[in-house]
């Protein structure tokens, strides 16, 4: 019994759960002042982080990301699994640039130069979806 991982999957997995992994590292130390400003953020696109305190939340964020990164580093997690985390991150991160005013131009969906930051993170998106993709009609073979 093999991995449950292609080898065509692994630069896709190794970018995105690097990438994610080492964010949610650098967010472990986050001050309170830094987590508040962030949950503020999150709050306009998710009302129900407000529930939260600012430490809890930061807490909260870092270890999603943390716990994402490694399942799309780990080769024992299954692709479909890891992606479905991704699409799910990405999504998230996508509701939070269309909701936060002064991300996206009026009237539009480009960004601004703030919203460039986030606007980005549309290819973890598309790597989600490709992954996703590759895995339903694979299964189909």
């Amino acid at each position: 019994m093999g991995l449950p991982l292609r080898l065509r999957h692994v630069p896709a997995r190794l970018a995105t759960g690097a990438f994610i992994l080492n964010s949610g590292i650098t967010k472990r130390g986050l001050t309170e002042e830094a987590a508040a400003g962030l949950q503020q953020m999150a709050v306009q696109a998710f009302p129900q982080f407000g529930q939260l305190s600012a430490k809890d939340f930061g807490r909260l964020l870092s270890t999603a990301e943390i716990a994402l990164g490694s399942a799309l580093l780990l080769p024992i997690v299954p692709t479909w699994l890891a992606a479905l985390g991704l699409a799910g991150f990405s999504g998230a991160l996508l509701r939070l640039y269309t909701k936060v005013p002064g991300l996206t131009q009026e009237g539009s969906l480009r960004p601004t130069q703030n919203g460039t930051v986030i606007a980005k993170d549309v290819w973890m998106a598309g790597i989600a979806w490709s992954l996703l993709v590759d895995e339903i009609t694979s299964r189909r073979d």
